[in-house]
């Protein structure tokens, strides 16, 4: 069923080029029923809250009907909601309450695999080789006498071969978990499934999609080996996203695909977008995943890398800023998601780790285009580095020994005991368990005190909503700084806001940016100007 009730908020078409985007990791959100995961009605009964902290949009993990085996992103059904976040009419409420309150909705599409419980690779296993089912996926027969061997050399993501041999003889290529079935995307009924699905979720009222391994959906022809792989060398095919050219990912023939969803995002209202996770071997080959006639924007995974020096984060921001002034698309910031460590503890864990993300987040949220915040670092949340073996769920981690769950665990909402009012009074249940260090951190534990890691982002994003230099989508001016710092302007005007960020080991005196309007850190007043401590980052204002 569609509904047609649901409308995008009207102003601005053009609200992602300077949007900060919330990513909400659904299950480990808000829990509205006690059951120990988040679900669509605990999303929506957080709304406000999003509302407070000043983001613009929500963007949503899978939600979709699914076994589970990687969180959802094994889809069973594209077109509703796994009972155990909700229903269709769940998604509805919510989304017609996030628009009242001025949020848009992202929504995570799926479209290089589905679950190996999606009816289609099930009539494909029953249909058996050479029919026109297993057409829709990528089947092959193996190399060696009897077939025995993969059909090449391709690794999975999570680890071990990307392929699997079925009881009939033939393989299936799976480049992530077994329960991840790759599609073919050369197959017309599968372009014409996920252009259906794209409208299927617009015409409810969704303002966007992120699309997963949107740069993984064509693969080479002929499958050629990549030549290496962590059995033949050590080294895991993986090693090369973002640094070389893999035969499965990042195909120029995947831009018609986005070619052909563009006039679909365009045909309705309110100005509807696409964010790419694409990883590709120069940022020229990923510029190439936006524009007029693509996609929106992709993310900028290398200022996530970037090391703690002034020298990496400018390189990174230069080479950013100067690829979406080639294709005229803003560019996204991001420090943290569902796959990677937090940066709090990227950046050294404890109180250093915090100052730095802290400092971080001011430097993000003071450059131009869009910002992804991810659920949680507004609290200052770290890493949970001991989760027992037995409660990850993480696929890599059972292939690898790699777990991405230690960001995934539910954040800290209020009270004195884990899970910290993740769901309603009294409940106790929690599908991963929160540290008791998490007391201070909760939403309540930080709500109008000074200086706590959410009011700091509280203060920024008001800042950077107001500020007309923040307001508008052009460059950054940098300025001559001491070693170890970073200073650029952005004007509007009269006004100039300049962000300062001290990386240099030692405390620095800044003067002559005008008055301090927020800071990471508190700042030392002095004569001759502002003492910026170690790890710091702060904007000045000067009208």
């Amino acid at each position: 069923m569609t509904v047609s009730n649901p409308t995008p908020l009207t102003s601005d078409a053009d609200w992602w080029r300077s949007a900060v985007v919330y990513q909400v990791y659904v299950r480990s959100f808000a829990d509205s029923n006690g059951d120990g995961i988040g679900d669509l009605q605990g999303i929506r009964e957080r709304l406000p809250y999003l509302r407070d902290l000043g983001i613009d949009a929500l963007w949503l993990t899978p939600f979709y009907t699914s076994p589970m085996i990687d969180g959802g992103y094994d889809v069973a059904d594209y077109r509703d909601v796994d009972p155990m976040f909700g229903t269709l009419a769940d998604f509805d409420h919510m989304i017609t309450d996030a628009h009242a309150l001025g949020l848009r909705i992202i929504v995570d599409l799926v479209p290089n695999h589905t679950s190996s419980a999606h009816p289609w690779f099930q009539a494909a296993l029953a249909a058996g080789p050479g029919s026109a089912e297993r057409e829709r996926y990528l089947f092959a027969d193996g190399k060696g006498e009897q077939g025995e061997l993969p059909p090449n050399d391709w690794e999975s993501i999570f680890g071990g071969p990307a392929w699997t041999r079925l009881d009939d003889g033939q393989w299936y290529l799976h480049l992530f978990d077994p329960a991840q079935p790759d599609l073919n995307w050369r197959h017309p009924q599968v372009r014409a499934e996920f252009e259906d699905v794209l409208r299927f979720w617009l015409d409810r009222g969704v303002d966007g999609f992120r699309i997963d391994v949107a740069h993984g959906m064509i693969k080479a022809d002929g499958l050629p080996d990549v030549g290496f792989n962590s059995m033949t060398t050590g080294q895991r095919q993986s090693e090369l996203l973002g640094k070389g050219r893999l035969p499965y990912f990042d195909q120029d023939e995947v831009h018609d695909i986005y070619r052909a969803w563009r006039p679909i995002l365009d045909s309705y209202p309110g100005g509807r977008m696409a964010v790419a996770e694409a990883w590709a071997e120069t940022p020229q080959r990923l510029a190439r995943y936006i524009g007029p006639d693509e996609l929106h924007q992709a993310f900028s995974f290398d200022f996530l890398d970037a090391t703690w020096s002034a020298d990496s984060f400018r390189k990174v921001v230069d080479t950013a800023l100067a690829e979406s002034t080639i294709v005229g698309a803003p560019t996204t910031w991001v420090l943290s998601n569902h796959d990677r460590q937090r940066h709090v503890t990227r950046y050294g864990d404890g109180a250093e780790g915090l100052r730095r993300a802290r400092a971080a987040a001011l430097l993000m949220l003071a450059l131009p285009g869009c910002a992804y915040v991810y659920q949680g670092e507004e609290l200052g949340l770290p890493e949970v580095l001991d989760l027992p073996d037995e409660l990850r769920q993480d696929p890599a981690f059972l292939r690898i020994g790699e777990s991405r769950d230690g960001c995934r665990v539910p954040i800290p909402w209020s009270g004195e005991l884990a899970p910290y009012g993740f769901g309603p009074e009294g409940s106790e249940l929690s599908w991963l368990p929160a540290p008791a260090t998490w007391r201070d951190l909760s939403v309540a534990a930080q709500t109008g005190v000074p200086g706590s890691t959410l009011e700091l982002y509280r203060t920024a994003l008001r800042i950077r909503r107001a500020h007309p230099a923040l307001a508008i989508t052009g460059g950054i001016t940098w300025l001559e700084t001491e070693p170890g710092l970073l200073a650029f302007s952005r004007t509007a005007g009269d006004a100039v806001l300049t962000c300062v960020v001290n990386l240099s080991g030692v405390p620095a005196l800044v003067d002559g940016y005008g008055e301090p309007i927020v800071a990471s850190q508190a700042l030392t007043g002095q004569d001759a100007g502002h003492l910026l401590p170690v790890d710091a980052a702060a904007w000045f204002e000067r009208r």
